[in-house]
Formats: structure tokens, C-alpha cells, sequence
């Protein structure tokens, strides 16, 4: 008999590792995602992730370790028998069936009576904002329309987990935008646990209510979107979730937490260490664009712990989301700060002085390598 604690998660990977001959695609992978959530993956292209997601689905076996649903272990159970459902990324509609002929196709496999099947299929349309539209071909209705008509096709099944494999590649970027916030409103309306494969960090960051960063096979943080962003655990996880300006340097002096680093070129940062770190070190730096205050002087930044003179590059305009490149140091390295929305700033251009400040608690600092 299954305990409350074994199914307190829709799925579970333990141990789970795939590997192509010698090379290792997904190694050790320990995984516990609750019932109802929307997890993402996220990682650059050939991490491993997509790997993953085929041997949860049962595409691929896995090497060593163990997949469970609902308590239950899947290793051995085919694809067609899991309770497990996959959205791909182009979508895979049939474009000799309407609408509703794509969203009851499961079903109709399953041998449900066509009265039911039509029930279901009109319940399932209406959910994912589609009422009515069952008798349209495929051809017929956009690129946001499909994504939902490919979403309902797999929920109208209830499977105990979706897997969605960057469905929102192939769309472009204003409707991209948009499905995101469709996709978790949909999560949210049918309480399916779902499992989001992507590169785009923008996408897991506003649709998850965890993510797992992976890197060369492995899990190198895992947490909820505000925990990645703000206390990344590795520098492949600073550097990858959301912008960041970056330094290679050395340790000058460390005591109590604080270390002073002295830059490739020069530039003195002060940082709160994480990790216990000594005179000679070689580190790696990340200061957020949006951490870092423009001032027309070092006097406006007393407060700063860290505080450079530098000269504007160029002004990258970009509404809300503008930035300024300051060139600094002797070697001209250029610091991404972003652009206040005070209208202190707007008249900023290349050439002109300024100077950048931050503290040390938003400076953060990792053992390179």
C-alpha cells in the first residue's frame, strides 16, 4: 500500500541517468515535482533536457535510475500506456481532421462512444478559450489557436502530467508573449502538473512555479524563479537565468563573509562571499544591469559599496527596457546598467561622464572553474 508521501508527487526521477555509448546525455538526475504545479527545465540546447523528457514520456529508456508517477514506477510501461501526455513544439495537428476531430483523436483510440467524445471535446475547447470552433480545418485558425487546439487534444485525456517540449518556438515573439500567460492561466484552470522544456528563461521565469537549470546532463540548481534570479547557487546559473555583467578576476583580500576582487582589467569590486574564499583565488563576478544606480557623480553614490567613474558608450533605447553601456577601466571594458525610468537619464549620450554604483550584497561571486 502506497503511503500519502508516495503520492505527494505526480512524478518522481531517482537516480536517472541515459547514456549515448560513452557520452553521457543525462547523468544522476533526482527529481520530485508536486501534484499541480507547473515545472520547467531549463538549459541550452543539447544540456540533456529533451533527453529527459523522452524517457519520462517512455521514448527513450533510461540507462540506469528509476521514473515514477503517482508512486508508481513507469520504467517498463510503453509510452501509450503512461499517464503521461507531450505537446511538441510543432505541434504535430492532423491537417486532414477539423478542430474537434484533433482534440477527440485519443479519445477515439481509447474507443469512447461519439456522444461522450463530443462532450468532452466541446468541454475541453471551451476551457482553453476555443468554444465553437470544433468544424474549422487546421488551416483555418492562427498560430495561438493551434497551440490551444494542441493543449486540449492531450488535457481532454486527463493525464496525470503534461510534458511540453518548447512549444512556443515556432510562434513568434508578440505571440510568444501572449502564451505565456495563456500557458499558466490553462495550468492553473485544469490543475494538471505541468513539465515545460525550454532555452528561454523569460518563459520559465514568468510561467513556473519551479525550475530546474540544467547544464551537461545535470541539475545545477533547482528552486522557484525568484530563488534562481536573486541567489544563484553556481555561476552557470548567474550567467544563465536573466542579464548579467561579468567579471574574471582574482581574490585581493577576503575576511568576515567580504572579499575584495581585482579585475582583469583593473577595477576593484567588492562582493559578499558565499563560499569560502582566500588571497589568490580565481573568481568569476556578476552584478545585475538593474542592481547597478547611475549617478552624475561618485558623490551621488555614497551609500554604494562599489563605485566607478566610466563614460558612456552608447545608449541602447528600448522603451521600459533600455539600457546604457559605461566604458571603465583601463582596458575599456563596457558594464550593462540599466536605464532608470525617472527621466533623470533620458537625455544621457555617448561621450558623456558618469558614474556607477552597488553594493556588495548584490555582487555575486563564485570560485572559477
Amino acid at each position: 500500500m502506497m503511503s500519502d508521501s508516495d503520492t505527494a508527487f505526480d512524478l518522481e526521477c531517482r537516480k536517472l541517468t541515459r547514456k549515448f555509448d560513452n557520452f553521457v546525455a543525462v547523468e544522476n538526475i533526482d527529481l520530485a515535482i508536486a501534484s499541480g504545479s507547473f515545472f520547467s527545465i531549463l538549459g541550452p540546447s543539447g544540456c540533456g533536457k529533451t533527453t529527459l523528457l523522452r524517457m519520462i514520456a517512455g521514448f527513450l529508456a533510461p540507462t540506469s535510475g528509476d521514473i515514477l508517477i503517482k508512486g508508481r514506477s513507469v520504467r517498463d510501461v510503453p509510452p501509450n500506456k503512461r499517464p503521461v501526455n507531450m505537446v511538441f513544439q510543432h505541434l504535430a495537428l492532423f491537417p486532414m481532421m477539423n478542430v474537434a476531430e484533433n482534440v477527440g483523436y485519443g479519445l477515439r483510440r481509447r474507443g469512447m462512444a461519439r456522444e461522450d467524445i463530443n462532450r468532452r471535446v466541446e468541454a475541453a475547447l471551451a476551457r482553453v478559450g476555443l468554444p465553437g470552433v470544433g468544424n474549422r480545418r487546421i488551416s483555418q485558425i492562427s498560430g495561438g489557436q493551434k497551440q490551444r487546439v494542441a493543449i486540449a487534444r492531450c488535457l481532454v485525456l486527463d493525464p496525470d502530467v503534461l510534458l511540453l517540449d518548447e512549444p512556443l518556438g515556432a510562434l513568434d515573439l508578440k505571440l510568444r508573449e501572449h502564451m505565456k500567460v495563456e500557458l499558466k492561466k490553462l495550468q492553473h484552470e485544469f490543475g494538471t502538473t505541468f513539465i515545460y522544456i525550454t532555452h528561454d528563461q523569460s518563459e520559465a521565469l514568468v510561467m513556473s512555479d519551479r525550475i530546474a537549470v540544467m547544464n551537461a546532463g545535470r541539475f545545477e540548481q533547482v528552486g522557484p524563479a525568484q530563488e534562481l534570479y536573486y541567489r544563484p547557487k553556481t555561476a552557470f546559473v548567474a550567467g544563465f537565468v536573466g542579464d548579467s555583467n561579468r567579471w574574471d578576476g582574482h581574490v585581493e583580500s577576503a575576511a568576515a563573509g567580504r572579499v575584495t576582487i581585482v579585475t582583469g582589467d583593473g577595477v576593484r569590486i567588492a562582493a559578499a562571499a558565499d563560499e569560502a574564499l582566500a588571497a589568490g583565488d580565481d573568481v568569476v563576478v556578476f552584478v545585475r544591469p538593474e542592481a547597478i544606480a547611475l549617478s552624475r557623480s561618485l558623490d551621488g553614490l555614497a551609500t554604494a559599496t562599489n563605485r566607478i567613474d566610466g563614460e558612456v558608450a552608447s545608449v541602447l533605447f528600448n522603451g521600459a527596457a533600455s539600457r546604457v553601456l559605461v566604458r571603465t577601466g583601463s582596458a575599456g571594458s563596457e558594464i550593462d546598467v540599466a536605464l532608470p525610468q525617472t527621466g533623470e537619464f533620458n537625455d544621457l549620450a555617448a561621450g558623456d561622464k558618469i558614474s556607477l554604483g552597488w553594493s556588495d550584497a548584490q555582487t555575486k561571486c563564485f570560485r572559477a572553474g
